[in-house]
């Protein structure tokens, strides 16, 4: 972290930019103008820090400071009407749409030619140097995502499109509009016109852990991060694609000027009649302009250097936090590549020299289908065991009946099977045919016999709970979400398969020690530990309730934003669809999803069994504020602590304005560690460097910041 008194691109006279002080003081205390200056002065800082954080990845404050920034700013501009349309806090999406338009682009948006032999790399650098006498080039990560213009006019973000054919994209300028590193307004001296060329991408540490909550949630996880990058992207509600990890690197300046009438846009370069004559210079001029460049970008001297970055980069591939494909050869001179120009599909003055791909070709030897927690039905290939990426590959999903259809996919075939980002392997083609292409999914349930329905091409058990496979996925599901350790993927099977639950999640809280004690593996003391674990979430916060039953596509930041905008649970069972899509966040899709979830039979059945006195009880509402004492505080607890219930800490910390929280992050402060604690969030400590406290120099620390604690 960089040292935030040496700082000499930062706003001056801004009180939130250099070691900022996040003790704000009572929104109800301020009048209009002084929320108003606070406001804007919040909105230059949290640009200044996405700044830092974005473009130079060098932040000069903490993630905890931030979050406490920009929540203030939300909290102003909610409570005084100040929102603005070029606001940080403006990135949760905005109305549905019917279809996405087109927008044709300032300049071509061409591809570039490409191979992974180096003879391929040598001819070009030949013909290049042959043709003009250049050899430097610029030397780039060739990203697998999705390519994207963004324009920008005055500074303010204008629109953004796919790259279509070329000549014309998808409009997705609501969708763009969400990703954090694309910012809303320009740093520094921008050109008043900028249209610049980047990739939409998921990181893949942030792509692993979206496709765990889809698995946890029932649906089928993305293949891998490009198709998952591509298909947000598209999304028609903005408000789905805020809630997906997307990400974005620039790398070129597509056009630029006094103004869009202005521009030039030559394909060759396009027009920037700007002084950037190099590509080199692009490079550092975009990330003064606020915009996210690649920092293994690097300028060579000649073809023998590019060949060598290239051998460089592909053996630390694997460790890299996005997915590439190969190396971007870019001639570096501008007037060079007027002078090569272009031919009717690609660039001349570029070259990818990619990898080899991550894919192998094997044989499928059976197609089962798999039934997931929502009871939807995915055909899986079993294959002859294989190595694809250093991992050895027997089985790969087959996603519906459309895709076998379309791959005419059958028994024996040979296929050849990709994976990317160590995520699920799946059939990419068939290169050669033994069978004659044809599948049928089943018209019943392969695990409870129940009818098979469809929804498009996706076909769903309608067994529900009555299913095995859906209540083993849901019970596992529920377990996590409340934090209840001791129930992991084996536990909930051997529970659904001994008949300790039948019915749906609410007879965990039917179990006895005698029952689970019998069980093989479990002892009463195994047991008891889990009993208790079920007593401590037995007053979960409405927000982790409603995350718990498993509604399609609301995960635990919609959950939360539902309990905070409804306030109880019966208030959000009233609700309509166009109640529910006045909470931030939620769009028409969402919306949807809720309403269908508690209109049916089966899930209000459960809900209101999870109600009952003798079961989990009457989630709670979010906790009215006794005091502001602990602002800022976000502690989590595990292990048991004498005379204190976990629902007990929980309300303690929260009715003083802290935040307690049930997993451990790098927004964490405290993991609080009782009796006979949980190795998986000690380890989650440890990995996000969070420090321990024991319970009573926790209660010290209370009341040192004025908290009254009942020892």
């Amino acid at each position: 972290m960089a040292d935030a008194d040496a700082l000499d691109d930062a706003p001056e006279d801004n009180p939130y930019v250099r070691n900022p002080d996040t003790e704000f003081q009572p929104v109800d205390d301020l009048d209009e103008q002084a929320a108003a200056e606070q406001a804007e002065l919040l909105r230059e800082a949290v640009r200044y820090h996405d700044y830092r954080y974005y473009a130079r990845n060098d932040p000069v404050i903490s993630d905890h400071a931030y979050d406490r920034l920009f929540e203030r700013l939300q909290t102003l501009e909610a409570e005084f009407g100040l929102q603005t349309e070029d606001s940080p806090t403006q990135r949760v999406g905005g109305e549905p749409v019917e279809e996405l338009g087109t927008v044709d682009h300032v300049a071509p948006m061409l591809s570039i030619d490409s191979s992974g032999d180096e003879d391929d790399i040598r001819e070009f650098a030949e013909r290049v140097e042959r043709e003009t006498g250049d050899a430097r080039y610029v030397c780039e990560p060739k990203f697998d995502g999705l390519s994207v213009e963004v324009v920008y006019e005055d500074g303010q973000y204008a629109r953004a499109a796919t790259r279509g054919d070329g000549e014309t994209g998808e409009d997705v300028t609501e969708n763009v509009r969400t990703i954090e590193s694309v910012p809303q307004r320009l740093r520094g001296d921008p050109p008043d016109f900028l249209a610049v060329r980047g990739e939409v991408y998921i990181p893949r540490e942030a792509f692993q852990a979206y496709n765990a909550e889809r698995v946890e949630r029932g649906e089928e996880p993305f293949a891998n991060p490009r198709n998952a990058a591509a298909g947000t992207l598209r999304q028609l509600d903005p408000s789905v694609t805020a809630e997906r990890p997307l990400d974005c690197f620039f790398y070129d300046v597509l056009a630029a000027g006094s103004d869009e009438a202005d521009v030039e846009a030559d394909a060759s370069r396009g027009g920037l009649d700007v002084g950037l004559d190099t590509h080199w210079a692009e490079h550092e001029a975009l990330p003064d302009w606020g915009l996210k460049v690649n920092e293994r970008t690097e300028r060579v001297d000649d073809v023998e250097d590019a060949i060598e970055f290239r051998h460089d980069l592909a053996e630390v591939r694997e460790e890299l936090n996005y997915e590439i494909d190969g190396v971007v050869l870019k001639v570096d001179n501008r007037q060079t590549c007027v002078d090569l120009g272009v031919t009717s599909r690609h660039y001349r003055w570029a070259f990818a020299y990619k990898f080899p791909p991550r894919a192998e070709v094997t044989e499928v030897t059976d197609i089962v289908v798999q039934v997931g927690r929502t009871g939807r039905l995915t055909p899986v290939a079993l294959l002859e065991p294989v190595e694809v990426g250093g991992v050895t590959v027997s089985r790969a999903s087959l996603h519906n009946r459309e895709e076998i259809a379309a791959m005419g996919v059958g028994v024996g075939d040979e296929v050849r099977v990709e994976r990317a980002g160590d995520v699920i392997p799946y059939v990419d083609e068939v290169v050669e045919s033994h069978s004659d292409g044809h599948f049928e999914m089943p018209d019943s349930c392969p695990r409870c016999g129940s009818d098979v329905e469809y929804d498009g091409p996706i076909a769903f058990c309608t067994g529900g709970l009555a299913c095995p496979a859906q209540l083993v996925r849901a019970v596992g599901y529920f377990a996590d979400v409340l934090d209840v350790e001791g129930i992991g993927e084996e536990a909930a099977q051997q529970l659904v398969e001994e008949g300790l639950v039948e019915d749906d999640v609410a007879d965990l809280y039917d179990l006895s020690v005698d029952d689970l004690a019998a069980l093989e593996g479990w002892g009463e003391t195994s047991a008891r530990n889990l009993l208790a674990e079920l007593e401590d979430a037995r007053h979960p916060p409405l927000g982790e309730f409603l995350a718990a039953v498993g509604i399609p596509e609301v995960g635990p930041t919609v959950a939360r934003d539902l309990a905070e905008h409804f306030g109880t649970l019966d208030a959000l069972l009233d609700a309509d669809e166009s109640d529910l899509r006045e909470v931030a966040g939620v769009g028409e899709v969402v919306a949807g999803h809720v309403r269908e979830f508690f209109d049916n039979e089966r899930n209000r059945r459960v809900i209101e069994r999870l109600r009952d006195e003798d079961r989990l009880g009457e989630p709670e509402s979010p906790a009215a504020v006794g005091g502001d004492e602990l602002e800022g505080l976000t502690v989590v607890f595990t292990g048991s602590v004498d005379g204190w219930t976990r629902e007990e800490l929980r309300d303690l910390v929260e009715r003083h304005g802290g935040d307690a929280t049930s997993s451990v992050s790098g927004n964490t402060d405290y993991l609080v560690v009782g009796d006979d604690p949980g190795a998986s969030k000690r380890a989650d400590a440890d990995e996000h460097d969070v420090p321990e406290r024991s319970p009573e120099a926790f209660f010290d620390l209370l009341e040192e910041r004025g908290v009254d604690v009942d020892r």
